[in-house]
């Protein structure tokens, strides 16, 4: 016979399963049980004998004579005050099953310079617990439930007057989608455009490979659209076919730092509004600009051909999953139908902080703090390339957290593999070549490294400037 556990209000909840005749005989083998095999190991307090009895629907009786019986065996032990635990027995806790490991892809390096990421020592957090707990105190009854699928509405206007301001997007609060990062909002634009019958979607020649197959992986097909030192070539938009669709990184090329020609920004609006086309605006870094004017938003020029994708991951923290979409009217529904028609993937509390986070002015205090900074970060790069490396070309670094290193010919890989055998992780230009290298409709562009100078923390900094000039030599 198997008695099921039950909850109480008193004390703490032990699973037990008693089985076979005599509940006293059946409750000493299950305790007996769970210490051998440590699951109950030294010095676990149980619940006492009253609250036991009525978790397992027994007499306390019971339990209290198979706990004596158990102390006088040497499997528990009790005292006044300190209630009945499992004895110090040599059964040790068991270990659970190792794993396979995956084949290394590589081991982990001490320092690095990989791009992608903002310095996450600096994230602000007792400006960000100030704003929890402000945001928690006000929280409305309704932040603890799931949420409309659109966002908590304080982000979003939080998010609109902010975007407008900084960023010269037009965006009502009810045209904005509160979304877990970039890729969680390009996966739902990838269902919409499917949905409505799209079957390609152009891509920068060079950009990450993870965003082309989450578009090829919904079905739909990526032809590449040439970068060169203006930007996107969107003039050749018009000579692919079936595109209904393009995504572009306008205000700072990723990887090459180039921010879109004024030309090209209005051809590729003029494309979008003879076609009926889409430009889907990944604005990743646009906070972060040093030696220029600010570029504005595409979505500016015309809001009902521009879906505007943003994120914190860069002015705050990757890990706080969150990011927005500034949509045109007509695709608000099916975003959120294809969301769900409830919040399932963003914490509302988050939602409900960060607005505060925005609202109170600690935001823009934070991106101006690390503008100064990360700004610091890369004229020390610039000068000591410049004292060490002097044959090193830097480009890209009027805005954004990273710069790109020109190398001479063919010696990409060997700089990459020589950083690594001295603990510093770099990523070469080839990483983000996937759309060229699949096409082989463009010449390649030349070697070069991809340097993060945002990512490593202040007390790193020095140690991988070094290391990364103590390599680069053996390019030259």
């Amino acid at each position: 016979m198997t008695e099921s556990w039950a909850t109480s209000a008193f004390g703490t909840d032990l699973h037990l399963d008693l089985k076979g005749p005599g509940l006293r005989a059946s409750l000493m083998d299950a305790l007996r049980d769970a210490v051998r095999t440590g699951r109950l190991v030294s010095g676990t307090r149980l619940p006492s004998s009253r609250s036991l009895a009525v978790d397992l629907g027994i007499a306390r009786n019971t339990v209290a004579d198979a706990y004596a019986e158990l102390v006088a065996e040497g499997w528990l032990s009790a005292q006044q005050g300190s209630g009945t635990r499992v004895a110090t027995r040599a059964v040790p806790r068991p270990v659970a099953p190792t794993a396979v490991p995956a084949p290394p892809s590589g081991r982990r390096l001490a320092l690095s310079l990989v791009p992608g990421s903002p310095d996450l020592a600096e994230f602000p957090r007792r400006e960000w617990l100030a704003a929890s707990r402000r945001a928690l105190t006000a929280a409305p009854n309704d932040a603890f439930g799931c949420g409309d699928a659109l966002g908590r509405v304080e982000l979003r206007t939080a998010v609109a007057d902010y975007l407008a301001r900084a960023r010269g997007v037009y965006a009502d609060p009810g045209h904005v989608v509160i979304c877990s990062g970039f890729h969680h909002g390009l996966m739902l634009m990838a269902q919409v455009l499917v949905g409505r019958g799209v079957r390609a979607v152009a891509v920068e020649d060079y950009g990450l490979d993870g965003h082309r197959d989450l578009l090829a992986g919904a079905g739909l097909r990526t032809p590449p659209v040439a970068v060169d030192g203006r930007g996107t070539c969107t003039d050749d938009l018009a000579d692919l076919p079936d595109v209904g669709a393009v995504l572009m990184t306008p205000s700072h090329q990723y990887p090459t730092g180039v921010a879109l020609h004024p030309e090209r920004r209005a051809a590729a609006v003029g494309w979008a509004r003879a076609t009926g086309g889409l430009i889907l605006e990944d604005d990743y870094d646009g906070e972060f600009r040093y030696d220029r004017q600010p570029v504005g938003a595409l979505q500016g020029l015309d809001p009902d051909r521009v879906v505007y994708f943003g994120t914190a991951s860069k002015p705050l923290a990757t890990g706080l999953r969150l990011g927005w979409m500034v949509l045109p009217a007509a695709l608000v529904a099916e975003i959120v139908a294809a969301k769900g028609h409830a919040d399932w993937m963003s914490s509302s509390l988050e939602q409900l902080t960060l607005a505060e986070f925005i609202a109170s002015g600690a935001y823009e205090r934070h991106v101006r703090s690390m503008r100064l900074r990360y700004r610091r970060r890369r004229d020390q790069l610039v000068a000591e390339l410049a004292r060490r490396v002097p044959g090193i070309r830097v480009t890209g670094i009027a805005a954004g957290l990273h710069a790109v290193l020109e190398l001479p010919a063919g010696t990409e890989a060997s700089v990459v593999e020589a950083a690594a055998h001295n603990g510093l992780a770099v990523t070469g230009m080839a990483q983000f070549r996937g759309a060229a290298r699949v096409s082989g409709a463009v010449a390649p562009a030349p070697d070069a490294l991809v340097v993060g100078y945002a990512t490593p923390s202040d007390s790193a900094w020095a140690g991988a400037l070094d290391a990364l000039c103590g390599v680069l030599p053996q390019a030259r």
